[in-house]
């Protein structure tokens, strides 16, 4: 597959709104390609390359914008796929220079349409609304195996490649023979907000009179943890292995009656009371490789799980929420369990989340007692409740502060993941919330991911994910998504989190449609937002 007809057709693919045309355009040229490059050519639609990194940046490709493109097309996508190994494998004493050397042949070989497919492929800004979820459902049209089978499969195994390359040789057998396997990570279960006890209630019990499951929701570290015998390995929700941070954590586990598992849970630091350290606290012990046994000492971390996926090799992804949580009690102690009760009474369910909140909790998590468990999806089996309403969004640009903030990036431009169509809608913007440390660290950040900028703003890579609180959510003409918070507020940074896992406007679409908010005024818009 040359390189022309992927650019052009990411070029056609971004100039296209509806979903099912982009997927007919990705699947007829999926199809054409050639068995080694299809995965290629899905990965890169999808903004990813197989090298996990190429050591390559802003200021190299600026280096190369110079290289004069070539007048007709010779690259092929596996040619592409070569120059970034070799960039990728280039280390040591005068690697920079090599690598330099390297982005310019490659660039050299590229006509101008090409190298501009390139330079943002590789600093991650190839953007064109071909999500993994719609290359998915593209490859199911060009190998004829079931997307739902495609989509368990890239849930199970995590790599785009692989997938493809068993639907393209062995088709819909080859993909079930995919499991969940220790020691290779699965993404997590995500959850949607709910407007209150009584909305998650009412979704969870329409179809299950019995009641559903109400969890305390705990302000820490999303963990995945795989155990077989004496090894233990930790996970975080990136599914990054963080064994090494956590030897509480991997003691803990390593006394638990089961052999072989799979538990899904938080970790947390703790004062003395048992009420939570702020997410920052617990986020410290995973910034640092050295001093892990001083921080352990100085900051030790409480475990609590409420899941279990895997047990003495049988997987319980498919059974039911209620028949994992009974292999959770079996495999792990009840003072390592998360509190739980299960109830179809709205007046028990709010004092329950009242509880959660007197001890410091962030709130409550309820859960469908019938629901499988969907790696790596946010369904509406798992329903988020918590004291004020928030979001996680993705800082887009900031402007620069006055006053005392004079030198500092201050105001925020938040925006929220467009599942549908890729990117990112911008919501609004938000100065509130931030303390003296944190501006010094945001501008750091930021600056670290600038793109471009003006007088007043500096445009970022769309990468920190940051928890903002509201109040509502109002209609308004300012911004695209025709949506903007009101009294928007920083509650923290989430380092644990990647753009991906932002929240989708879908979501904020839902949240202004229960409230029933009506339309704000372009000034009383602003007097909110900052």
């Amino acid at each position: 597959m040359l390189l022309k007809e992927l650019a052009e057709l990411s070029k056609r693919v971004a100039q296209t709104r509806k979903r099912n045309e982009k997927m007919k355009l990705i699947g007829e040229a999926l199809a054409a390609a050639s068995a080694h490059e299809r995965g290629l050519a899905a990965l890169y639609l999808t903004g990813m390359v197989r090298q996990a990194k190429l050591g390559v940046g802003y200021a190299q490709l600026g280096v190369v914008r110079d290289v004069a493109p070539a007048a007709e097309s010779m690259l092929s996508v596996a040619d592409v796929d070569a120059a970034l190994g070799e960039l990728a494998e280039t280390k040591g004493t005068g690697s920079s220079a090599r690598r330099l050397a390297l982005l310019r042949t490659l660039f050299a070989r590229a006509t101008a349409d090409e190298q501009s497919f390139v330079a943002r492929l590789v600093i991650g800004e190839l953007r064109q609304g071909a999500l993994e979820s719609l290359v998915l459902d593209a490859l199911a049209s060009a190998t004829q195996v079931p997307s739902a089978v495609l989509r368990r499969a890239q849930m199970l195994v995590g790599d785009l490649l692989e997938v493809v390359r068993v639907a393209s040789e062995s088709g819909e057998a080859g993909l079930a023979a995919f499991d969940l396997t220790l020691f290779r990570p699965v993404s997590p279960m995500l959850a949607e907000p709910a407007a209150d006890v009584a909305d998650a209630l009412g979704r969870l019990t329409r179809e299950d009179p019995r009641g559903a499951a109400f969890e305390t929701k705990l302000d820490g570290a999303r963990v995945q943890v795989h155990r077989r015998g004496s090894e233990v390995k930790v996970y975080t929700r990136a599914l990054n292995e963080v064994t090494g941070a956590v030897p509480e954590l991997v003691a803990l586990v390593q006394t638990f009656p089961a052999q072989e598992l799979i538990l899904d849970g938080e970790v947390i630091a703790l004062h003395e009371d048992g009420t939570p350290l702020p997410f920052q606290e617990t986020m410290r012990r995973f910034g640092r490789k050295s001093d892990v046994d001083r921080l352990q000492q100085e900051l030790p971390l409480s475990s609590f799980f409420f899941d279990c996926l895997y047990v003495d090799g049988q997987s319980l992804l498919t059974t039911s929420t209620e028949q994992r949580v009974e292999a959770l009690a079996r495999a792990v102690p009840s003072s390592a369990r998360v509190t739980r009760i299960v109830t179809a009474n709205l007046s028990e369910a709010e004092a329950f989340l009242q509880s959660a909140l007197d001890r410091g909790h962030e709130g409550v998590m309820a859960k469908a007692l019938a629901a499988p468990y969907f790696a790596g999806r946010r369904g509406a089996s798992w329903l988020k409740l918590k004291s004020a309403h928030t979001l996680d969004l993705v800082v887009l640009a900031a402007e620069w502060g006055s006053g005392r903030r004079t030198g500092l990036l201050s105001n925020l431009h938040l925006g929220a993941r467009d599942a549908e169509q890729g990117g990112f809608v911008m919501l609004g913007k938000t100065f509130k919330g931030l303390t003296d440390q944190l501006l010094r660290t945001q501008t750091a950040e930021l600056l670290a991911r600038e793109t471009h900028r003006d007088s007043y703003t500096v445009h970022v890579r769309p990468e920190l994910v940051v928890e903002i609180e509201f109040n509502d959510v109002q209609t308004s003409p300012r911004y695209p998504g025709g949506l903007a918070l009101r009294f928007a507020r920083v509650k923290r940074y989430r380092p644990d989190k990647t753009a991906s896992e932002a929240d989708t406007v879908e979501q904020v679409r839902a949240i202004h449609g229960k409230r029933g908010v009506g339309e704000v005024s372009a000034d009383s818009e602003g007097s909110s937002e900052g």
